[in-house]
């Protein structure tokens, strides 16, 4: 255990009434451990160091004393249940009683993924109220949840990207252990669930490194959101591997989502994104774990395959251009992030579904690396497309019904891997708007920023001006966004439910076992008018078929040779009515 404590940032039993305490505070000359109101002097170590040992229990509070006398939180803490401003709390990291202990995950093939905000998922808004509405999803076909950033961040309510305590699930949410119930509850039903992180920037407020670790970021390395995070530091590189390790280990979550790696810069060797993939493949091997990147450089080798099929360092990478492509047909919207898919919409969707990367006038696949379909998950919506609008509309608000049940279709019977947003699944109409608590400056800071980003993400509707634009800082806008489950008894709602738990039966008895069959796919496109999809995508001895009409009229498609699995099967000709889609299979 003593070996295990050194390694550690923050603070760990090592028996029943004693615990260790570390921290980083290279510019601090002495620092003290105030537990349970008794302080106690730090002993300096090299490189910053300070420890000390304390007699403790579970549930004492404690913090760290600076030389002047500032009290900060644990920056490793793992309880703060009274927020980011609060003495952090000692936990038994070990205690909770696991009901599904022989789980040992899923095959990333049979991923079909819902995100869901914790806060929102549920009127409590808890982990605990989360696990109860579990096998909803399952009955949906779900087979993965995402859950949103969880991560201590300032004040009751937000999205969880400005998170600040790296290792503590946020209060309001739920304790740790309610968090592991979660997990457990979902593993329980045969669901995965991974877990967005942050490790690109702290949140602005209640971040107090600064105060007594000045290197753990880099001035000279601005992000949108401040001084990068210098993972140059062995400290610092330390404290973000071992929190993916604690979540992957503590926690059970079978994978974690990276969030916008783009702005992790790391001048080391290895690269810091390299060095994390590769020592939870060999901390986890004998689980399936796996690591998913959000990439706006858009580099395949993050997410390339080995000669062998086997994953080089990230399991998958978000398809932005998937939905950005779709996106633009459904809605015509044209501005902000849409800009450089309008004119080559048709061309660019075709790619995204093919070879993952679409590339226009602005943007390019960066860097080389064979990748696979299942090495990149696609979606019509999520957090980022539907939250950062001015009004938070979903596409069931802005599409017709008829083309957006063919782009559904799309989606889940393509070879890539799906993520729904939370209520897509019963189609949800419910807006998810963009919400925080701050106040003062910061919050007037976030009001005044909702418009321009609005503008990245369709612009402001006609008629409509900053003046309107929903309250940030109001709690309502929070309520304003929470799931209307009521929808989900409705006709309509269980109508839409029952479409997608076809489409999700369809794709685990007929593609995931032609992902997991052959490594490396090929693909044809067909040529075809702007309006039509077709492609084959060829997996050994076997071909997917899929042709999808995303017009209004009757179209000539190219002909499917193979048995349908879905859509129309009696076409007539070689023509589709519109908006309509086939799926179909054929041995070559």
């Amino acid at each position: 255990m003593p070996d295990l404590v050194r390694k550690t940032w923050g603070a760990e039993l090592t028996s029943d009434d004693v615990a260790h305490f570390r921290l980083w505070a290279p510019d601090e000359q002495a620092v003290r451990l105030v537990l349970a109101d008794v302080s106690h002097s730090m002993r300096a170590l090299d490189s910053g160091w300070f420890e000390v040992s304390a007699r403790a229990r579970v549930g004492d509070r404690y913090w760290f004393e600076l030389s002047d006398g500032t009290r900060v939180a644990d920056p490793a803490s793992r309880a703060q249940p009274e927020g980011v401003s609060g003495p952090s709390m000692l936990v038994d990291r070990s205690a909770y009683q696991w009901k599904a202990s022989s789980w040992r995950g899923r095959p990333w093939e049979e991923a079909i993924i819902s995100e869901l905000h914790v806060g929102c998922f549920t009127p409590e808004g808890t982990f605990r109220a989360a696990a109860e509405r579990l096998p909803h999803l399952a009955e949906a076909g779900i087979t993965a949840i995402e859950i949103m950033p969880v991560a201590e961040f300032q004040g009751e309510r937000g999205w969880g990207y400005d998170g600040v305590l790296p290792y503590a699930p946020h209060h309001a949410y739920g304790t740790p252990d309610d968090l592991k119930a979660l997990v457990d509850a979902a593993h329980g039903l045969g669901m995965m669930v991974l877990l967005d992180v942050v490790y690109n920037h702290f949140g602005p407020e209640g971040n107090s490194l600064p105060r007594y670790a000045s290197r753990f970021f880099n001035g000279d390395r601005p992000t949108p959101w401040g001084a990068s995070i210098a993972f140059e530091e062995p400290a610092v590189r330390r404290f973000f591997i071992d929190n993916a390790l604690y979540w992957l280990g503590d926690f059970r979550f079978d994978g974690l989502r990276l969030d916008a790696t783009d702005q992790i810069r790391d001048t080391s060797e290895p690269h810091f994104l390299a060095a994390l993939a590769r020592e939870v493949q060999e901390t986890f091997a004998d689980r399936n774990v796996h690591l998913v990147v959000e990439d706006a450089d858009r580099r395949r080798n993050l997410v390339r395959r080995n000669g062998d099929g086997t994953i080089a360092l990230f399991t998958a990478g978000w398809n932005d251009d998937f939905h950005h492509g779709l996106h633009v047909i459904a809605t015509g919207e044209d501005r902000g992030f849409y800009r450089p898919f309008a004119a080559r919409r048709w061309q660019a969707t075709r790619e995204a579904m093919t070879d993952g990367f679409a590339s226009t006038e602005t943007i390019e696949s960066l860097s080389e690396g064979e990748v696979p379909p299942q090495a990149r998950v696609s979606f019509l919506q999520n957090h980022d497309q539907i939250g950062n609008r001015a009004f938070g509309e979903r596409l069931v608000s802005l599409a017709r019904i008829d083309q957006l049940n063919v782009m559904t279709a799309m989606l889940m019977l393509s070879p890539q891997i799906p993520l729904l947003f939370m209520g897509e699944e019963y189609g949800e109409s419910q807006p998810f708007l963009f919400f925080a608590d701050y106040a003062g400056e910061l919050g007037a800071a976030v009001r005044g920023g909702r418009q321009e980003e609005a503008e990245k993400f369709g612009g402001m509707p006609p008629g409509k001006t900053a003046e309107d634009l929903p309250d940030p800082i109001d709690p309502e806008t929070f309520a304003a966004s929470k799931l209307c489950w009521e929808r989900a008894e409705s006709a309509a709602g269980r109508t839409h439910l029952a479409f997608m738990r076809d489409l999700a039966d369809i794709r685990q008895r007929h593609i995931a076992p032609l992902m997991r069959q052959c490594n490396f796919p090929s693909f044809e496109v067909h040529s075809a008018r702007d309006g039509i999809v077709a492609v084959d995508w060829s997996f050994g001895g076997t071909v997917l078929e899929l042709r999808a009409n995303l017009s209004a009229g009757k179209a000539a498609v190219p002909p499917i040779r193979g048995e349908p699995i879905f859509g129309a099967h009696n076409l007539d000709g070689r023509e589709l009515p519109g908006p309509s889609i086939v799926a179909a299979v054929r041995s070559n």
